[in-house]
């Protein structure tokens, strides 16, 4: 089993960053392709970023691409997400999540994680 608890969440003007952290316990998560996703209020959830086992590959949504970055330490057993030029479409839970496979673009169509936190909320103001 491996627990995932996401930090970092909090309100943020349209434009600011966030960086948002999902600390691992249990098991080592090196063994682990990580991902994070959001459900805005109302919507389904959706992917956001996914990383490989070593973090050789990544995988965003294009909503996010060259504003969002994940990233991961497998010796502190965190990955993260830094979030910039931050949009109020971006307001949603921000789950973190593992997977025993790397699927990248295949994570687009939903499922294929193990594991998830509880999510943290991210609230960006216009």
């Amino acid at each position: 089993q491996v627990q995932l608890v996401e930090s970092g969440g909090g309100l943020v003007q349209a434009g600011g960053s966030l960086r948002l952290s999902c600390a691992a316990s249990g098991r080592t998560i090196s063994s682990y392709a990580m991902g994070w996703f959001r459900q805005a209020p109302g919507k389904e959830r959706e992917f956001v970023a996914a990383i490989s086992w070593g973090g050789g590959s990544k995988y965003y949504v294009d909503s996010v691409k060259g504003r969002f970055t994940i990233s991961r330490d497998n010796a502190k057993n965190t990955v993260y997400l830094q979030m910039n030029s931050l949009k109020p479409e971006d307001t949603a839970v921000y789950y973190c999540a593992a997977d025993r496979v790397y699927r990248g673009r295949d994570y687009l169509a939903g499922g294929g994680m193990d594991y998830w936190g509880k999510g943290t909320l991210v609230t960006v103001s216009s």
